[in-house]
């Protein structure tokens, strides 16, 4: 596991543009935490690492918002509206691990059990402003967890 400080949202947006460095196709990232605890916020570092120059919204009440980069999809998929049992009536695993994707899910602890290769990236209160960021993952290599470890340093 890997633990980080953000102090604000400008350095969650940094953290989410660090990690794009070590992000890879077919990657699927669990996003978890408290309301306002910087899930998007940490997205819109993702997106803006990775070169998308347009405007971020929470999928919210949308359920799944979809990116179109160059050679690449991103998903943002929110499932904190949704029970257990009703997401997968989505249609996740069309393109979740799809070639040329990249998936985020928000509230992800709801589809972790039905998921075999994983970035969970939890976001944990210190005070009104810093949050606690911790980065574990299933199905990574040794290696690859230790790509993700580098970026951070």
């Amino acid at each position: 596991m890997l633990e980080l400080i953000s102090n604000s949202a400008v350095e969650t947006v940094n953290l989410g543009k660090i990690l794009t460095k070590a992000l890879r196709e077919k990657d699927v990232v669990l996003l978890e935490g408290a309301l306002g605890g910087g899930k998007t916020t940490f997205v819109k570092g993702v997106l803006k690492g990775l070169g998308y120059k347009h405007r971020v919204l929470s999928p919210s009440f949308t359920l799944i918002r979809q990116y179109k980069l160059r050679s690449s999809l991103i998903y943002h998929i929110d499932l904190y509206r949704l029970e257990s049992k009703d997401i997968f009536e989505l249609g996740l695993d069309d393109f979740l691990y799809s070639d040329k994707t990249i998936t985020l899910i928000e509230w992800g602890d709801k589809v972790i059990r039905e998921l075999n290769r994983y970035l969970r990236i939890e976001f944990v209160f210190n005070s009104r402003q810093s949050r606690r960021i911790k980065i574990s993952s299933k199905g990574y290599s040794q290696e690859d967890f230790k790509i993700i470890q580098k970026v951070y340093k």
